[in-house]
């Protein structure tokens, strides 16, 4: 897709690939919400959701520490609902974490009904169709622990950011923005970092790594976290140019 002097730079500046990616996702989310508001942030979310379940295998190194590509886009969906309840009000932001769930219900089971299809064993298409059968098997076969254990993590840990995001903002007002997209999203990811490890990884490994597993992955939720207090008060600022008296829903 990318021209080759594209592909030898990023591949020698893996950093800075992984902070392109984040701003790529990051600036979308924001697009999609100037082109269609409300909506736009609901498909950002499901998106998000798709682009974690399909990349969340791929591992990679990135500042010394092995981490996931599924973490930036997991990440967003954090940002996505952050500006909902900002600008729309709690209600909206529940309502988008409902719809989340679902979709990524719907995307496991109807993946996982994918693998159960028999590859072309014709002669003139057989190697090719092993080749990505099992290429999408090796992405898409999700074992039961990794199922309940990022669904119960990302049902739990979203409302929890509504709630704290909300409840940060019943003290401070408008003012100071940047404190509670930081600290809900903080709070709520020790949440998320938390039930996912534990639920994935107790019993495979001893606790300790299984925190230590989830610790790496933090730590790169939490710059995220930072990073996305520019993109949500360019949002906002979009959003009260078109709308001088806004009067979000709770």
């Amino acid at each position: 897709m990318f021209p080759q002097v594209v592909v030898d730079f990023y591949s020698a500046n893996q950093e800075l690939l992984w902070l392109t990616t984040l701003f790529a996702d990051l600036g979308f989310t924001v697009l999609l919400y100037r082109l269609f508001g409300k909506a736009g942030l609901q498909v950002a979310i499901a998106v998000a959701i798709i682009l974690a379940n399909l990349q969340g295998p791929k591992l990679t190194v990135i500042f010394g520490l092995q981490t996931s590509l599924g973490v930036i886009f997991y990440s967003s969906i954090f940002f996505a609902t952050d500006l909902l309840s900002e600008i729309y009000g709690k209600a909206a932001a529940n309502k988008a974490v409902r719809m989340g769930f679902v979709v990524s219900v719907i995307v496991l089971v109807m993946m996982s009904l994918a693998l159960l299809y028999v590859p072309s064993g014709r002669p003139e298409t057989a190697e090719f169709s092993a080749s990505i059968h099992n290429a999408f098997a090796t992405i898409v076969n999700f074992t039961p622990r990794f199922i309940f254990g990022s669904l119960l993590a990302y049902y739990i840990s979203q409302h929890f950011d509504v709630w704290a995001f909300h409840k940060i903002k019943s003290v401070t007002g408008e003012r100071w923005l940047w404190l509670r997209n930081n600290l809900s999203t903080m709070s709520s990811q020790v949440v998320d970092t938390v039930i996912y490890s534990l639920v994935t990884w107790w019993g495979i490994v001893d606790l300790e790594t299984a925190l230590a597993l989830g610790a790496a992955k933090y730590l790169f939720k939490v710059v995220i976290a930072m990073i996305d207090t520019v993109f949500i008060y360019w949002a906002r600022h979009t959003f009260r140019m078109a709308n001088p008296s806004p009067q979000p829903a709770e």
